[in-house]
């Protein structure tokens, strides 16, 4: 499966019940997997994100399928990244000539 990052905000209304953080993390995760995805670790940081997720996915659809899902829920905002291991960015690399 693709790895992802996903950078995470609080909205508003994410903040102002930052309390069920937690549960909406373990919905989140549900949820993924319900998509056939994983959400490998969440992190809850300082700065300027208030949470960083590793994430596979089968695909960037499904991915993307999943952030709109979690968005439209109105307690956060996402930014993600596709990430790539070792062995993928030497096959990459490998195609630059």
């Amino acid at each position: 499966m693709a790895m992802y990052v996903s950078l995470v905000n609080f909205t508003d209304q994410g903040i102002r019940n930052v309390k069920d953080t937690i549960k909406r993390s373990e919905a989140a995760m549900a949820e993924a997997e319900k998509m056939g995805m994983k959400i490998v670790q969440p992190l809850w940081t300082m700065g300027a994100y208030d949470v960083v997720v590793l994430l596979e996915a089968p695909n960037d659809e499904t991915m993307s399928a999943f952030t709109l899902k979690i968005g439209s829920m109105g307690s956060v905002k996402t930014h993600t990244m596709r990430a790539f291991d070792r062995k993928e960015i030497e096959a990459i690399l490998a195609k630059i000539k």
